[in-house]
């Protein structure tokens, strides 16, 4: 007779089954043939030499495709919720002033990360598919004096693609480090880390990378490490202390690597063939198609009588659109019947954008004409069947 309590679970004595389907939400995207084959390789110490060349690898193509010379670049173990802790615990003693710009989600999310390791918070707020002039920034940061400011560059929630240019220059006036959330638009739209003067970015691997969610690129720069590594207190997190992540990552100078915690290797193989993808592809090239596929997409949604969520064109994000969820129609019942007959994710909204949106996201290998059409294709045939109420 069995020692054990709890039986072997007969839902494990069935073969994994996972369907194939058209990622054309916001996250996570298709991923290619290519990047699956190479997180197939053989798993290898997360020590050995060959693992430090692949990390190697990683660290110059997120500087490439972050347009930085900063040595202080890796890429976190995790998802892009775990850089953006990694830059606030790294950066922000307990009692220091952090200003959040909130346009969406990930502002919120930002400042409640600031607020759990015990920052003085302060928010500026515009409403869903709105964004803040420099005007209004700089107001902010003379009133708050905050030490970090956090701004998401593609605000996926809403749909915003938030104009970069000349706010790191204020922040530097204030005595301030800018810190950029590019998760939905790194690749995809153009960035400059350094002529930008961001002092601390981050993406995620799972978007435009078109890599398994599970590793997320970060970079800091001069000023940001002065900070981090003259702190007076240690970092709340032990597993995201930059001063380890240095280490392991080869970004200290120092002659030997010391053991921090277990790279996710089969991860890295993905990341470092998804730069190479881009590489390949080139920077610029990426950023002209998404914009290009991004353009035809509008168009076609416009003559089909719906309505782009982003008034201003020039703030509307190439990779995650978002469309004003039809007048009448439960978009529940839309996003369902879509994924039930076309096998097609798309979403609603999400945190201040729930129930006022459909979002779309075309990235990497995703965006294309052709993705297009199948999706315009799919929401006509939703907006045909699906209940639609008189009132």
């Amino acid at each position: 007779m069995s020692s054990l309590s709890v039986p072997p679970p007969k839902r494990l004595q069935k073969p994994l089954v996972v369907p194939d389907r058209h990622m054309f939400g916001p996250g996570p995207s298709n991923v290619p043939p290519r990047i699956l084959q190479a997180g197939a390789n053989p798993v290898i110490g997360h020590m050995h030499p060959e693992i430090f060349e692949i990390m190697s690898d990683i660290k110059s193509g997120i500087q490439y495709m972050f347009q930085t010379q900063n040595s202080m670049t890796l890429a976190v173990s995790g998802t892009g919720h775990t850089a953006m802790e990694c830059a606030i615990f790294n950066t922000v003693e307990p009692g220091e002033s952090v200003l959040t710009a909130v346009n969406g989600i990930w502002g919120e999310r930002a400042a409640e990360m600031a607020e759990r390791i015990g920052a003085r918070v302060n928010t500026i707020v515009a409403p869903p598919g709105g964004f803040f002039t420099n005007e209004e920034i700089e107001q902010a940061l003379s009133k708050h004096r905050p030490a970090l400011f956090f701004l998401a560059h593609g605000e996926s929630s809403t749909g915003v693609l938030h104009p970069l240019d000349g706010i790191g220059q204020l922040c530097h006036k204030y005595n301030c480090l800018l810190l950029v959330d590019s998760v939905a638009s790194m690749g995809g739209t153009p960035l400059y880390m350094d002529q930008q003067e961001i002092d601390i970015l981050y993406t995620g691997s799972q978007k435009v990378l078109n890599a398994p969610p599970g590793t997320a690129p970060i970079s800091f720069n001069e000023r940001a490490c002065k900070k981090i590594f003259n702190r007076k207190t240690k970092p709340v997190s032990f597993f995201l202390d930059l001063s380890w992540l240095a280490n392991y990552w080869g970004c200290d100078g120092k002659p030997s690597r010391v053991y921090h915690h277990t790279g996710p290797v089969s991860a890295f193989y993905s990341l470092r063939e998804s730069l190479a993808v881009l590489v390949e592809e080139g920077l610029e090239n990426s950023w002209e198609r998404h914009d290009k596929v991004a353009e035809y997409f509008h168009t076609g949604l416009e003559s089909m009588g719906l309505k782009l969520f982003v008034k201003d064109k020039r703030a509307r994000l190439p990779t995650v659109t978002t469309i004003v969820a039809p007048r009448g129609y439960d978009w529940k019942e839309i996003t369902t019947y879509i994924m039930k007959e076309h096998n097609l994710e798309i979403s609603g909204g999400l945190g201040p954008s729930v129930g006022l949106v459909l979002r779309v996201g075309l990235m990497g290998c995703n965006s294309s004409k052709a993705n297009v059409d199948m999706v315009l294709a799919a929401l006509k045939d939703a907006l045909k069947h699906c209940h639609k109420s008189k009132v």
